[in-house]
């Protein structure tokens, strides 16, 4: 009898054991945290639904597992955990620390770090989770939200208006964008390379003009209510997208509207197609008229054509820094006048594939960036973070304690692909790197924008070249004839030839 209840002991403890082990590794599954964070963040959910939305991921994630725990067997011979190739096992192993370096890299967004707003056959818009859920490294832009949107051609977005300032960024498709100011409606064509202002509260809705070319806008946002939070809020829907104004109390309705209480059921219960649905031609062309239209020339990689008058393109004044290894344009408010109360300054650069950019830092500016097409990777130096890629913790300081004499720097990377972002606070160089295999085409944010200095590390400018020659001799103690013959090495500016290798696949830490 104590035999069997020792027995019987062992195997509940192995059993409680590989629960443990399992509901760990669950929690750890990146598939299973981005679940999760989808039914926390998905608009109109209630805790119930919240909670059952989450249990239905539990249950998807352990159906995962019995079947990759089927399959292994099966492919090993009837071993549960079968050995796998010498070649294969390396492989998943580095990849599994490339994921894990990723994921301690505060300065680095991807995929699974984007929130899905709306999703219709038609489209999608997504939102990168606020910057301050990343890092308290990055409560400088914690007020600030980037976005994009995704549509098929002739897509038609429905009317709302947003709690933020929003900057629109054109680079695929050509939009009519409407606009409400007060009794006035304006309707303004945009194209490739645009960048558009709407003001807070201002409704506003779109249209895909073109029949073949999908719609791609990248959403610069500054919420005004509640900071770092971004809402849009629907005047016209239904069920989906859900009217703002099934919010109030049906005799409130009928009273406001004159109107009875069944025909305003009916016009909140009909739509429910999304926020995101196509339009016929002839509703395209009548959603198009515009009202003052201007002109604008386009330079490469894009054409030129209409734009409005209230939107400025990029791409209509000369590159800031151009030669064979890339362009940049740059918008400042004395280009776009709106963008003067954001502190905001816009560039788009596109590297050469094989070419890099940097390294260089900005003075007060931190550069929000997102990567349009083409893949490469960004290394960026950082005194913040430990090896480990951990935030250095800020001991409190002794009476007379003797503080270290210099910072060490981490290097900071990741791999860069559409729809990724990295930031680059003030006073941190960095460089962006292009694959040889493809342009890197980014459109960068820059906030806290006015008086700021760009400043290279690198090139016929840089300032190390600035330096007095005593300067240098005392700072690197080696003769200043021997910095110069390196700095002064580099003929090109801004732009220069890449390193033959990518090194480390651009993992988040060397």
């Amino acid at each position: 009898m104590a035999l069997k209840s020792k027995l019987l002991l062992v195997a509940l403890l192995l059993s409680v054991l590989f629960l443990s082990v399992y509901v760990a590794s669950a929690t750890q599954d990146p598939e299973l945290k981005q679940c999760r964070h989808q039914c926390e963040h998905q608009q109109g959910f209630d805790s119930k639904q919240r909670e059952q939305c989450e249990q239905g991921c539990d249950k998807y994630i352990k159906q995962k597992r019995e079947e990759e725990k089927h399959r292994r067997k099966s492919e090993g011979g009837g071993s549960f955990y079968p050995i796998p190739e010498t070649g294969r096992a390396q492989e998943e192993e580095e990849e599994f620390q490339g994921r894990q370096q990723q994921d301690q890299n505060p300065y680095f967004f991807e995929d699974e770090h984007f929130e899905t707003r709306v999703q219709t056959e038609e489209g999608r818009f997504q939102l990168l989770q606020k910057f301050t859920e990343r890092s308290d490294l990055l409560r400088a832009i914690e007020n600030y939200r980037i976005g994009f949107l995704v549509t098929k051609p002739h897509a038609f977005v429905a009317p709302c208006h947003f709690d933020a300032d929003t900057v629109l960024f054109v680079f695929q498709g050509r939009p009519a964008v409407t606009i409400v100011r007060g009794e006035k409606r304006e309707t303004h064509n945009l194209e490739h390379g645009d960048l558009f202002r709407i003001p807070a509260g201002t409704p506003v809705y779109m249209v895909n003009r073109d029949e073949n070319e999908k719609l791609f806008i990248v959403n610069f946002m500054k919420p005004v209510s509640v900071p770092g939070e971004y809402e849009a809020f629907y005047a016209a829907g239904g069920e989906n997208p859900e009217s703002f104004f099934k919010a109030f109390s049906p005799q409130v309705l009928q009273a406001a509207l004159k109107t009875e209480i069944n025909k305003l059921e009916r016009l909140f219960g009909q739509q429910r197609q999304g926020s995101i649905t196509r339009a016929s031609k002839e509703q395209i062309k009548k959603l198009s008229q515009q009202h003052g239209q201007g002109g604008s020339e386009g330079f490469w990689p894009f054409h030129g054509g209409q734009s409005s008058s209230d939107a400025f393109n990029l791409f209509s004044k000369h590159p800031s820094q151009a030669n064979k290894f890339g362009r940049l344009f740059e918008a400042d408010f004395n280009d776009f006048k709106q963008l003067q109360d954001l502190d905001l300054l816009v560039s788009f650069a596109n590297i050469t594939q094989g070419a890099m950019v940097g390294p260089y830092f900005n003075s007060r500016a931190t550069k929000i960036s997102f990567v349009l097409d083409g893949e490469g990777y960004f290394e960026m130096a950082c005194p913040h973070v430990s090896s480990t890629g951990r935030q250095e913790p800020q001991p409190q300081p002794q009476p007379q304690q003797r503080r270290k004499s210099s910072p060490r720097y981490q290097k900071i990377s990741g791999n860069l692909r559409r729809g990724a972002v990295f930031v680059a606070p003030a006073g941190h160089p960095m460089t962006a790197i292009a694959s040889r295999n493809s342009n890197l085409q980014i459109i960068c944010f820059e906030v806290n924008a006015h008086d700021n200095i760009r400043v290279p590390l690198v090139g016929k400018k840089n300032v190390v070249s600035q330096f007095d020659r005593e300067a240098k001799q005392l700072a690197f103690n080696v003769p200043a004839r021997e910095v110069d013959r390196i700095f002064n090495n580099q003929d090109d500016e801004f732009f220069f030839e890449g390193p033959n290798e990518q090194p480390e696949h651009g993992r988040a830490f060397a």
